[in-house]
């Protein structure tokens, strides 16, 4: 029990010191020990990339999962050293409820055969996410808390040692200051000649022993002073050695980098292929934008005898196609189509056409011209411009 006394009193004497000698520096009462300019820019360094680190690592997190409740339980989990619960995406939870709806309208029914195969996409997009999300989360995020509460706890821990160290140390050199101070002034009265003829002339025996006392002070201050400069240079060589290695820090980081840029390019390809694929899918589908297929065929009684229009229900008459003198627009092709007969015009990817209808087409198909060539083309490969 006295050890642990002495040793808080020991402790709380340091602290003492330490605050009156950083006190001082504030107020200018005190010279302080100033780094060189090359461990000050390490240290600025290293601050820089834990402020910009953090940032980054905290809008990951936000990217990758939006929720900050989700983001809340996961952090609980991974202190507790728990398995994290496996969570279904919300394009999963998207595409089971279209498929669950689907077969409550009827997969014969137009609508019905569409939802099922947009929740099918909507599923297949949700397990891309998910493993991007595991890629990213491994192969970025996990690199960069790493480096906050590993690495930079230890930078942290050592330059708060070295700044302690700094102040034991400008104090021992104000110590030695003040001392050498009075052990001079004692030394002045001393060489003063005694008066023996006053009542007291113990003076001269007085300052001789004073003079002899700060001699003493000053030899163990200067024998503090250059123990603290010893432990000083120790922690300086130490903080600077990890302060250097923030440039592998940043080597490390860069890697991860392009790491998460290739996650991110697979993840958004594959949801590209997939669109590219349902779309597809979706112009193969008869009458699928069509709001009532049976009503869409024409019947022979809602035909007058002797008229002659150019759409007839079996086959479509092109060269009897003309445009009308308003309606028609612009269309951007969003695929490559191939002709499948002479009444269909073929197209490329991104080339621009007009558009029309006639009355008695069905809704699925327009009237396309490019040129001197026109024919009939699938709206789903289609972009309606303004």
């Amino acid at each position: 029990m006295d050890f642990n006394v002495k040793k808080l009193a020991s402790g709380a004497g340091l602290f003492l010191t330490r605050a009156v000698q950083f006190t001082e520096e504030k107020l200018g009462q005190a010279e302080k020990t100033e780094l060189d300019a090359q461990f000050e820019n390490l240290m600025s360094r290293a601050d820089c990339t834990k402020h910009w680190t953090e940032k980054i690592y905290r809008q990951t997190e936000v990217l990758l999962q939006p929720n900050p409740s989700a983001r809340i339980e996961e952090f609980l989990f991974e202190k507790l050293d728990w398995k994290v619960p496996s969570r279904v995406t919300n394009a999963e939870l998207l595409g089971q409820y279209m498929q669950d709806a689907a077969k409550e309208f009827d997969l014969g029914t137009p609508y019905g055969n569409t939802l099922e195969k947009v929740g099918e996409c909507e599923k297949r997009l949700g397990e891309a996410e998910r493993e991007f999300l595991q890629t990213s989360a491994i192969s970025f995020l996990t690199p960069l808390r790493n480096f906050l509460e590993g690495d930079w706890r230890t930078i942290s821990k050592e330059r708060r040692l070295l700044e302690n160290l700094r102040l034991d140390l400008d104090a021992c050199k104000t110590r030695v200051k003040k001392a050498k101070v009075a052990e001079a002034k004692a030394a002045c009265e001393g060489e003063t000649a005694p008066d023996f003829q006053e009542t007291r002339p113990r003076n001269y025996v007085l300052s001789a022993s004073a003079s002899a006392l700060w001699t003493e002070e000053v030899e163990k201050a200067e024998h503090e002073l250059r123990i603290a400069q010893t432990e000083f240079d120790r922690q300086a060589e130490v903080t600077r050695l990890l302060l250097e290695g923030i440039s592998s820090t940043h080597v490390n980081h860069l890697r991860c980098l392009h790491e998460f840029v290739e996650a991110q390019a697979a993840y958004y390809k594959q949801c590209h292929l997939h669109m590219q694929e349902l779309q597809k899918e979706l112009g193969r589908l008869p009458n699928a934008f069509a709001l009532n297929s049976t009503n869409a065929i024409a019947t022979p009684s809602m035909v007058t005898e002797g008229s002659s229009s150019p759409v007839e229900t079996d086959t479509l008459k092109i060269e009897e196609v003309q445009a009308p003198a308003t309606g028609t627009r612009k269309a951007r092709v969003l695929y490559d189509y191939d002709a499948a007969d002479s009444s269909e015009l073929s197209l490329l990817a991104d080339e621009l056409i007009t558009v029309y209808t006639v009355p008695g087409m069905d809704s699925d198909w327009l009237i396309g011209e490019k040129g001197n060539h026109k024919g009939k083309v699938p709206v789903t490969y289609l972009e309606l411009l303004s």
